[in-house]
């Protein structure tokens, strides 16, 4: 079983108040979703891994049992090419659950027009094989979003 801990502080507010279709339809995957607290922090790794795919806007961490999370640091952030978000790691390294791997500011996000919500989505998994789903209430860095069995 792969147990799933938010990579940020904030409020749970699960996938279907993602205001975007293609999460909150759980096209990508089933999971959850944190409205994150509005201060700069570091977004920091659900599961330990390795990191396989890295932007500045989204990464995804595939654990020892093969299953990859995918975070999603706001919603349309891409459109930001990377202003406001530092990579601390790199595409490749090995990371434990807690390990920072991107630095943003969620407020900054905001300002900007964008919603911060973040996804955290169990990539190719059955809506079935998630349990103990986390969908309200405030969250800490580091909180059991899902297990993933």
């Amino acid at each position: 079983m792969t147990t799933v801990t938010s990579p940020v502080a904030g409020r749970s507010i699960g996938l279907a108040a993602v205001p975007d279709p293609v999460f909150s339809g759980a096209m990508v995957g089933p999971g959850t979703a944190v409205d994150p607290v509005r201060e700069p922090s570091a977004a920091v790794a659900p599961v330990d891994g390795i990191i396989v795919s890295l932007h500045p806007h989204a990464f995804v961490v595939v654990d020892e049992e093969g299953h990859g999370v995918l975070t999603h640091l706001g919603i349309d952030t891409v459109q930001f090419n990377g202003e406001g978000f530092e990579l601390l790691v790199s595409k490749g390294d090995t990371v434990r659950r807690g390990d920072p791997v991107v630095r943003w500011d969620p407020a900054q996000v905001e300002a900007a027009g964008k919603s911060p919500v973040c996804p955290v989505v169990a990539l190719e998994a059955t809506a079935e094989s998630l349990s103990d789903l986390s969908e309200s209430g405030d969250v800490a860095a580091g909180a059991l979003l899902f297990s993933w069995t």
